[in-house]
């Protein structure tokens, strides 16, 4: 969410941070309805005062003994017309928030200009893609020739775009997820939490979920939301409060079923399960205080790229282009692991640092050293990693000439002892 009084103060800075986002400008249409709430206002005021001063009047009058039947038919009407302005006032309320909440955030300085991800810069390259001396195999063709991983069951459980697990490939999954948790609590100071996995419209709203993003969504019959990351209750954590400066930065973590629909996906990643409507997650999630939040990015973006190191995983750190950076997001890097089985890069991980944008829309503030100041916190949110994708790059870059697949030393303490899968 954006703040008026800024759009106020610098109306071709908005425009041209719009324009970043491939918008026409929009602050010539809110500073309108802006200047039509606070004409509405200013009459409501005068309005008031009138009606104030023949209160007044109505009661000197009575202590008078005087008939004071014009001097309260004035009133009503006063009331009548205050009304009539109140809810003016409202409906151009109600106008500039939809304005301001369909608008994406003002991207950071640094943010590349590109319409596509084609236009994303290359940071850095950790490890080097492993070389095969055979015809390197995608991951369901790996589960499905070991007997491990079933998508003819799962569509017939629940449909399309879902997969079941079986035996050791189950308990590999389940070894990525703790062992991600492990890692972000012991080593890099993440609170563990355990999260609902449905939550209702103020909470979506909060992290910009609602209203743009519905149809990426599943809703329940009693109007839940299922998350589609542990991001949207980690954050919302924060909504409402005020919390100290000096419990900042406050660092959640959860591992959790995520729920998307997928809605614009048809046809993309239709084989295995890179593209599901179910899988598992583990999101990092931080709260702090304005003047951090860059250093917090760069942090949480490493705590990511140690699960893919300490997994022996090739990846490359990705910055964002302004047309590929998600709506509520100043700034993105995403994580791109090496499948060999697709030969391609493929996103793992997405941290972006949120600024003040989801702070705006959750009331989250903190309460600086004086004790009097109050503030915006900024909000930072990242893939540490989604275990499905993990599950699959494991698959790929340690299988073996005869589909057997060698488990990364890291996951040995989860496994029982098992090192091969096949």
């Amino acid at each position: 969410m954006h703040d008026i009084r800024a759009i106020r103060l610098d109306p071709a800075g908005f425009d041209a941070a719009m324009s970043r986002r491939g918008l026409g400008a929009q602050s010539e249409a809110i500073l309108a309805l802006d200047a039509s709430r606070r004409a509405n206002l200013g009459l409501l005021q005068e309005k008031q005062a009138k009606r104030n001063e023949l209160s007044r009047e109505i009661g000197r009058a009575k202590r008078e003994g005087n008939v004071t039947e014009a001097l309260e038919a004035q009133a009503v009407t006063l009331r009548i017309e205050m009304d009539l302005l109140q809810s003016q006032a409202d409906e151009v309320d109600a106008q500039i928030k939809g304005v301001l909440e369909a608008l994406p955030n003002i991207l950071a300085a640094d943010v590349p200009e590109g319409r596509e991800e084609s236009a994303n810069v290359v940071l850095k390259t950790w490890g080097e893609p492993p070389a095969f001396d055979f015809a390197p195999r995608q991951h369901f063709e790996l589960g499905e020739a070991l007997g491990l991983m079933d998508f003819a069951s799962a569509a017939k459980l629940a449909g399309s775009r879902f997969t079941v697990l079986r035996g050791p490939l189950a308990r590999l999954e389940r070894a990525l997820g703790q062992f991600m948790i492990d890692l972000h609590t012991t080593e890099h100071g993440y609170e563990e939490m355990v999260v609902p996995s449905l939550v209702n419209d103020a909470t979506a709203y909060g992290t910009s979920q609602l209203p743009k993003f519905a149809e990426d969504l599943f809703r329940t019959t009693d109007g839940r939301w299922l998350i589609p990351t542990a991001e949207v209750p980690l954050t919302n954590m924060a909504a409402g409060e005020i919390t100290p400066v000096a419990r900042l930065p406050w660092r959640m973590t959860a591992l959790t079923d995520c729920f998307r629909s997928e809605a614009g996906s048809a046809g993309r990643d239709t084989r295995g399960m890179l593209r599901q409507h179910q899988f598992r997650k583990v999101e990092m999630v931080s709260i702090t205080h304005p003047d951090a939040s860059a250093d917090e990015h760069e942090r949480m973006t490493r705590c990511a790229e140690t699960v893919l190191e300490r997994l022996g995983l090739p990846y490359r750190r990705m910055l964002l282009c302004s047309g590929d950076t998600g709506f509520g997001a100043a700034k993105t890097f995403d994580l791109e692991v090496w499948l060999p089985g697709q030969g391609a890069w493929r996103e793992i991980s997405s941290c972006s640092n949120m600024r003040d944008f989801q702070a705006r829309r959750m009331n989250a503030r903190f309460r600086a050293a004086d004790g009097k100041t109050l503030g915006f916190v900024h909000t930072l949110n990242g893939s540490g990693l989604a275990v499905g994708r993990a599950l699959i790059a494991v698959m790929e870059t340690c299988q073996q000439a005869d589909g057997s697949i060698i488990v990364p030393e890291a996951l040995g303490p989860y496994m029982g002892g098992i090192v091969r899968i096949g």
